[in-house]
């Protein structure tokens, strides 16, 4: 949940149903998997790793939004073009 906030600079913050209910699902689709179990205070800290799987999910992902991103970028250059370095 740290890890979330300080990627996202604090704009996404995962609470705990929704980040075990997603490490759940993806355990189930075989996207990750436990890679450690210690016990830390008397309680069970897990590390997940991705699969080769999850890999190729995840670069498919951040394709798909690297393209809506551009498309993004592209339709505001058109709309709003002193914003994107045009001169007029």
């Amino acid at each position: 949940m740290q890890d979330v906030d300080a990627i996202s600079q604090g704009r996404v913050r995962l609470r705990a149903g929704t980040l075990y209910g997603a490490l759940d699902r993806l355990l189930k689709e075989e996207l990750i998997r436990v890679e450690e179990e210690v016990v830390v205070e008397g309680r069970l800290r897990r590390t997940y790793a991705l699969t080769e799987a999850g890999s190729q999910v995840l670069a498919a992902e951040a394709e798909r939004l690297r393209s809506t991103a551009d498309e993004a970028t592209r339709r505001l250059a058109v709309t709003f073009p002193r914003l994107h370095g045009a001169t007029g």
